[in-house]
C-alpha cells in the first residue's frame, strides 16, 4: 500500500482511506455483515485510515468499527472521528456543539463505543458559530496532552478559521469535500493548508456516487437517503451532471479503467498531501476504488479530464441550501463548486 503523511505533524496513512458513514447512515438500508467484511478487506489491502463520526447512526458507526477492528492490533488502524453534531431520537438534526465541556463529553462516549484508549484524529464536524474555534481547539489540545487524542483535525473550515485553529495547536489535516465536481478549496483553502503544513483528507471524491459511473437518472432512491434532497441529484441538474460523467467515461475507457477509478486517481494526482476517502460499503466497490492506486494519469490524461469536467461544471450546490449555510468553508469568498 502506498502511504502519505497527513500534513507536517500528522500520521503516515494509506493513500486511500475508508469513509464509513454510509455503513450506518444517510444512504439508505445497510448490510452490517457486508460492512464489516468490507472493513476487513480494507485492512487486508493495507488501508489503515478509517473515518467515522459519533453521530453516524447515533453511535452505530463507532460500534461497527469496534466490532470490525476487534482482533486486530490497535496500531494497525488510524481512527479519525468527527464530533459535535446534535441528533434527536427521531434521527433529526439539532445543530452543532463545540463548547470545551462538550468536547470532553463527546470524546468520553466515543472512547467507550470504540473500545479504545485513544482516538488518532479528532475533529469538530462543523465549525460552531457560537464558540470561537480557539476554544474548541484548545479543549481538544487538552485531550492530546492527556493522551486521549493523538492529532487534531478540522472539517469544512474556511481559511481564516484554519489559521486561528493552527495558532492554538498543530493541525494534522482538514477534512473537506474535494472532487472533480467540487473544487472550491483550490482558490484559498488548499493554499492556506499547504502554507501551514496541514494535510487534506478529501471526502465526496465520487460526489456521493454521482460520478462513480454506476449512477443513472432511472435509479430509485430509498427513504432516508441524503441524495433525495441533494441539489446535484435532482431534475435537470442530475441530467447535466450525468452528461459530465459520460464525457469522463470516454477518458476512462481509453485508459482501460472505470469512471470511479479515474475520478479517484484525479484527486490522488492533486498532491502528495491529499488523501481521498472512499465511501465503499461493499467489497466489490472497495476493490474497484483500490484500482485507482495503480492508474497512472499522464499530462495528456489530466488535460482530457479537465476538458471533460471543467472547474465549475457541476450543476447544483453540494448540499441543500440550509446545510450550505453551516459550512464555514463556503464563507469569506470561498468558491462554491
Amino acid at each position: 500500500m502506498i502511504t502519505r503523511k497527513l500534513g507536517s505533524t500528522g500520521p503516515q496513512v494509506s493513500a486511500l482511506g475508508l469513509g464509513c458513514m454510509g455503513m450506518s447512515d444517510l444512504y439508505g438500508p445497510t448490510d452490517e455483515a457486508e460492512s464489516i467484511a468490507t472493513i476487513h478487506a480494507a485492512l487486508e489491502a493495507g488501508i489503515n485510515l478509517f473515518d467515522s463520526g459519533d453521530f453516524y447512526g447515533m453511535g452505530h458507526n463507532e460500534l461497527l468499527l469496534r466490532d470490525a477492528l476487534r482482533g486486530h492490533a490497535r496500531e494497525k488502524a488510524i481512527i479519525s472521528i468527527k464530533f459535535g453534531v446534535l441528533r434527536g431520537p427521531d434521527r433529526s438534526w439539532g445543530g452543532i456543539d463545540g463548547r470545551p465541556a462538550a468536547v470532553k463529553n463527546f470524546l468520553a462516549y466515543t472512547l467507550r463505543r470504540l473500545g479504545t484508549d485513544y482516538v488518532d484524529i479528532y475533529r469538530l464536524a462543523r465549525v460552531d458559530p457560537a464558540v470561537p474555534i480557539e476554544e474548541t481547539t484548545g479543549a481538544i489540545a487538552d485531550m492530546v496532552r492527556a493522551g486521549y487524542v493523538r492529532h487534531i483535525g478540522l472539517s469544512e473550515a474556511g481559511a481564516d478559521t484554519i489559521r486561528r485553529a493552527a495558532a492554538v495547536h498543530p493541525i494534522a489535516d482538514l477534512q473537506i469535500e474535494y472532487s472533480l465536481l467540487s473544487r472550491g478549496i483550490e482558490a484559498e483553502i488548499l493554499p492556506t493548508c499547504r502554507e501551514l503544513g496541514i494535510g487534506i483528507t478529501a471526502y465526496g471524491v465520487l460526489s456521493r456516487g454521482l460520478i462513480s459511473g454506476h449512477w443513472s437518472k432511472e435509479r430509485a432512491m430509498m427513504p432516508g437517503d441524503f441524495r433525495n434532497f441533494s441539489p446535484r441529484f435532482s431534475g435537470e441538474n442530475l441530467e447535466h451532471n450525468l452528461s459530465l460523467v459520460e464525457a469522463l467515461r470516454a477518458v476512462a475507457e481509453a485508459k482501460g479503467a472505470t469512471v470511479a477509478q479515474v475520478a479517484i486517481a484525479w484527486v490522488l494526482s492533486r498532491g502528495q498531501d491529499i488523501v481521498p476517502l472512499v465511501g465503499a460499503r461493499r467489497r466489490d466497490r472497495l476493490t474497484e476504488a483500490l484500482g485507482a492506486l495503480s492508474l497512472d494519469l499522464t499530462g495528456d490524461d489530466l488535460a482530457q479530464i479537465e476538458r471533460a469536467v471543467p472547474p465549475g461544471a457541476a450543476a447544483g450546490d453540494r448540499y441543500p441550501t440550509a446545510q450550505m449555510a453551516h459550512l464555514d468553508s463556503e464563507r469569506r469568498g470561498a468558491a462554491v463548486a
